[in-house]
């Protein structure tokens, strides 16, 4: 069942008149609850869907278009939300990569469920050639459920006549697919979505640079700080929130414009009552809502 929290601030509320996106999900891969968790990150949540949060999407709106970036195991609900239970049609789907959260989804577009006609899936060069070359996606383009569309990093896509969509390389885990962020830009705003990188030391071009460029910036949160997970958390690449705090700190024209997403299962912030949300909010950074609408 949808989160009361999406469907409301959602469907409760008329759509901005022009081009806007949607923030459909802000967890990790696996969702929150996680599938298999009984600590009290997600016990309680088993038996409260209200409070739940589905796995980290933007959704965007021009007229009687929508596209989601990312096809996550949320898409159902996600889609149903976008499309606001039919009015409006699916014009396509951006992928970031080749990760559980970022592209499974798209077998909801097959004949077993929604038998999609012809979606174009916008994917680069690795990412294409898993989804045209493997077992169980390439099913999807025989079936013509799908239709995968080759993009380049940097390289503009025009969605719309007033929406265009962006690649970006970032460095992340790439053992299945290149990883990129996504511009998107409408006529009098943009927003920028990077729900996984690694350390933001890792990547050529400085964070400050990217959300000094756009109105909004969606920035991987995956974890809050080093100790959150029992494994040696030196080997996972995330920027941990308090890395991303302490970088922008001196910036507070540049923290007003973040939005943290893909927060894992684990991470405090998940609950807007916790000591760790309090904290991030009085230095003027914010979880992103689900529901929550910003015009392009």
């Amino acid at each position: 069942m949808l989160p009361t929290l999406l469907t409301s601030l959602v469907l409760a509320a008329p759509s901005p008149a022009g081009p806007h996106v949607v923030v459909l999900g802000i967890a990790q891969d696996a969702g929150h609850p996680q599938i298999g968790c009984e600590k009290d990150c997600c016990r309680p949540l088993w038996d409260e869907p209200s409070k739940r949060h589905h796995v980290a999407s933007l959704g965007i709106r021009d007229g009687d278009q929508v596209w989601i970036v990312d096809a996550t195991p949320s898409i159902p609900d996600q889609l149903h939300v976008l499309t606001e239970g039919g009015a409006h049609d699916l014009a396509g789907i951006l992928l970031t990569h080749g990760h559980m959260g970022h592209y499974t989804g798209l077998l909801h577009l097959g004949m077993e469920a929604m038998s999609a006609p012809d979606v174009p899936v916008y994917a680069m060069p690795r990412m294409a050639g898993l989804l045209t070359g493997s077992e169980p996606w390439a099913f999807l383009t025989r079936k013509d459920n799908i239709e995968v569309k080759l993009i380049s990093a940097d390289a503009p896509i025009a969605l719309s006549d007033r929406v265009s969509a962006t690649p970006f390389v970032v460095p992340h885990r790439d053992e299945l697919s290149e990883t990129v962020g996504w511009r998107i830009a409408g006529p009098e705003h943009s927003v920028a979505w990077i729900p996984d990188i690694d350390k933001w030391s890792k990547w050529d071009t400085p964070v400050e640079e990217l959300i000094d460029s756009v109105d909004v910036a969606f920035l991987d949160a995956t974890f809050y700080a080093n100790g959150e997970i029992a494994r040696d958390m030196a080997e996972i690449g995330h920027p941990f929130v308090v890395e991303t705090l302490e970088r922008l700190k001196d910036r507070p024209e540049l923290l007003k414009k973040v939005r943290l997403v893909h927060l894992n299962h684990t991470n405090p912030l998940l609950d807007p009552t916790s000591q760790a949300r309090k904290d991030v909010a009085k230095q003027g950074l914010l979880v992103a809502d689900e529901g929550e609408v910003h015009p392009l």
